[in-house]
């Protein structure tokens, strides 16, 4: 499955994931085979990033 392409409903999905599925944005990117570097950069196009902390993307 491959990750949303919206910024928001993309967004929405990985904080979703993060808050349910996965202790770190690290093994979220690699249970998906998704690049961790790509999909900073598409969240923080919209101006979110990811906060280690909280483990989700404000």
């Amino acid at each position: 499955m491959s990750l949303p392409q919206d910024p928001m409903i993309l967004l929405s999905y990985v904080n979703t994931k993060l808050r349910d599925e996965y202790p770190s944005l690290r093994e979220l990117c690699q249970s998906l085979c998704e690049d961790e570097d790509d999909l900073r950069r598409r969240l923080a196009e919209v101006d979110y990033e990811y906060d280690e902390t909280l483990n989700r993307f404000v």
